[in-house]
C-alpha cells in the first residue's frame, strides 16, 4: 500500500528520536501497534493505526523547521519551572510542538533553529557530523596576537581539546576586543570557556551563522520558516 510507511519513520517523525534510535526502541519491544508489542524491525504502519510508546500515543506530525534569531535573557528551553523567559514565547508557528536545537545560553544572542523532525535534530547536533556556527565574540579588552595563535591552534578545556574552525578578528580596523570564531563543537558554553581560558571575559556573544543559515532580513526576537531549499541543505549536511 502507498499509504504505508515503515515504523521507524513513523516514530522519528513523531519527534521521538532519529530512525536508528528508533530500531532499538522496537527491538526492545517499547513501542505497540493498535495494542500489540512490535519487535519486528520493517514493519509498516497505516494510517489509522494506534502507536504507543510509553503509554503515550505518538502522532505522524507535518514537520516544521523555524529559525529564530533569539534575544537576550531569554533561555534555550520548551517551559522553564523557575518561570523565566523561554524562547518558545516568541514563535508560533502553529499547532505542532517544535523543540531547540541545541543551546544558547541565556545572555548569548543569534541564530536557534527549532523543529519537530528528531531525525534531523540529532543530527545536527551530532559532534560527528561538524555542523559549523559562527560566532561574533565581544571582549572586556584587546585580544593578543600570541593568545590568537593558541586559541587557533587548539585550547585543552576539561571536556576535551577544542580546535576552531576559523578565528579573525571582527572588530573595526585596530579594535582587536572583537572576534570572530567559527566551531564545530557541541560542547557546553564552549566560546566562553575558550576566551576565559587565556583571562578574557566575554561581554556579548552573539550566533551570526549556523549550518550555512544566516540572520539575513531577520530582526532580533523575529523568527521565519525555512524554505524548502534550507531543509533540503540541512537533511544533506
Amino acid at each position: 500500500m502507498s499509504d504505508t510507511i515503515r515504523l521507524n519513520r513513523f516514530i522519528a517523525n513523531a519527534g521521538v528520536c532519529s530512525r536508528r534510535e528508533a530500531d532499538v526502541l522496537i527491538s526492545t519491544g517499547a513501542i505497540t501497534v493498535n495494542g500489540k508489542i512490535v519487535t519486528e524491525l520493517g514493519t509498516k504502519v497505516k494510517p489509522g493505526d494506534t502507536i504507543l510508546y510509553g503509554g503515550q500515543k505518538l502522532v505522524n506530525e507535518k514537520k516544521v523547521y523555524v529559525l529564530l534569531n533569539k534575544p537576550k535573557d531569554y533561555i534555550t528551553t520548551s517551559d522553564d519551572p523557575q518561570e523565566r523567559k523561554t524562547v518558545m514565547e516568541l514563535v508560533n508557528a502553529g499547532r505542532e510542538r517544535i523543540y531547540p536545537v541545541g543551546r544558547l545560553d541565556r545572555n548569548t544572542t543569534g541564530l536557534l533553529l527549532l523543529t519537530n523532525d528528531g531525525e534531523l535534530t540529532k543530527r545536527l547536533t551530532h559532534p560527528s557530523h561538524k555542523v559549523k556556527k559562527l560566532y561574533h565574540v565581544h571582549l572586556d579588552k584587546k585580544v593578543s596576537k600570541p593568545d590568537m595563535e593558541k586559541i587557533a591552534a587548539g585550547t585543552k578545556l576539561d571536556d576535551g581539546l577544542v580546535i576552531p574552525d576559523q578565528l579573525a578578528y571582527a572588530g573595526k580596523e585596530g579594535q582587536k576586543n572583537e572576534v570572530g570564531i567559527e566551531l564545530h563543537s557541541g560542547q557546553n558554553r564552549v566560546v566562553r570557556r575558550i576566551f576565559e581560558h587565556y583571562g578574557y571575559q566575554v561581554l556579548k556573544l552573539d550566533r551570526v551563522s549556523i549550518a550555512g543559515l544566516t540572520k539575513k532580513d531577520l530582526p532580533r526576537g523575529k523568527w521565519r520558516f525555512l524554505s524548502e531549499k534550507e531543509i533540503s541543505f540541512l537533511k544533506m549536511l
